[in-house]
């Protein structure tokens, strides 16, 4: 026990070893994550802080320094550590710093459970101080994942307390809609910002299953070998939102209908979610690459059941005759595409269960 008590480890042996191990193994993962959400807090809060203090000598310079100093140190700051440095992400330490200005003298001696980074961004688009300060609290206290403080903000939860004459139904309520978001235990280390933080690429092995990665993996192939002008652009390429991050399956240029081509695959029944992901996709494509010239982004949603492949494009905008008239001659049709994920899926098992 004294070798313990040196360690610092809450550690207890009963007569189930399995469960021994397991407590060893989580609690392990709690502290881990627990150190790495210190930190990534401390240097965003800091980041913001020299930021403001940078900005109180903007008075003596010239017009715009502010905004000036942000976009020069988003542009030296990705050029020597990659991803998590934009313009908007360095915005969003400033106004971490203003929000939150006495979190930092805390961090240290505060003990789980505690908020991450993620949470504190979601917290940051609350403008009513009192609001913020007590979802703050109550995201702590009740240890609510991203997505039930992202819920409960959205639904005015705070507001509708105040209201409530019988407070028990309100939280009760709450409570059973955001069941679903609250057995992620791996919610925290999951997240891309923390991958970006310690220096790694973000990986999806939690979420991609092995048969997934495989028609993926085909896919591209499939596609590059086409002969129909496609180039390889990306594969799970991160787009980010105020509120989410998503993955695109595959990335394409095709140059010859100079447009960009996107490829989704589910594992499942399609759903009108989906449809309206893939649409949200093209918006952005359009929004954010397209260039001058370039055609209207088109979408490719496939499914994969057991006993089903479905291929579905979407193209957004109203440009059903060009899809008509153009792009099918150089996309692959739906026959095409069922007949690959099939082939795939049948080799995929017979290697898995030899």
């Amino acid at each position: 026990m004294a070798n313990n008590e040196v360690l610092n480890i809450n550690y207890e042996v009963t007569t189930n070893i399995v469960d021994d191990v397991c407590r060893i193994i989580e609690n392990s993962q709690k502290a881990a994550f627990h150190a790495v959400n210190v930190e990534l807090l401390k240097r965003n809060w800091l980041l913001g802080k020299r930021i403001a203090e940078e900005e109180l000598v903007s008075n003596k310079r010239e017009d715009n320094y502010g905004l000036k100093i942000i976009a020069t140190l988003s542009t030296k700051l990705t050029e020597k550590y990659g991803r998590g440095f934009s313009k908007r992400a360095l915005y969003q330490y400033l106004e971490f710093y203003r929000m939150f200005p006495e979190i930092v003298q805390s961090l240290t001696a505060q003990s789980s459970p505690m908020l991450s980074w993620t949470h504190y961004s979601v917290l940051l688009r609350v403008s009513d101080s009192k609001a913020r300060l007590w979802y703050e609290k109550e995201a702590a206290n009740e240890t609510w994942s991203v997505r039930t403080l992202q819920r409960n903000i959205e639904t005015q939860y705070y507001y509708r307390i105040l209201k409530s004459q019988l407070k028990e139904p309100v939280v009760e309520e709450m409570k059973e809609k955001t069941a679903s978001y609250q057995h992620d235990k791996l919610e925290f280390i999951k997240n891309p910002v923390v991958a970006e933080f310690l220096g790694m690429s973000p990986d999806q092995s939690f979420s991609e299953n092995d048969l997934e990665s495989s028609i993926i993996s085909h896919l591209k192939q499939f596609m590059m070998e086409l002969g129909r002008g496609y180039a390889f652009v990306a594969r799970q390429q991160h787009i980010r939102t105020e509120t989410d991050d998503f993955y695109i399956d595959l990335v394409f240029y095709n140059y010859i209908l100079k447009c960009f081509v996107l490829v989704d695959l589910k594992l499942g029944k399609i759903t009108h979610q989906d449809i309206g992901q893939m649409d949200m996709y093209i918006r952005m494509y359009d929004d954010l690459k397209r260039n001058d010239g370039d055609n209207p982004t088109l979408g490719i949603l496939l499914c994969s059941e057991t006993d089903l492949t479905i291929a579905k494009y979407s193209i957004l905008n109203g440009n059903e005759q060009l899809f008509a008239t153009k792009y099918k001659l150089y996309l692959p049709s739906e026959e095409e595409l069922k007949n690959e994920i099939e082939s795939q899926k049948a080799i995929f098992k017979l290697q898995h269960d030899g």
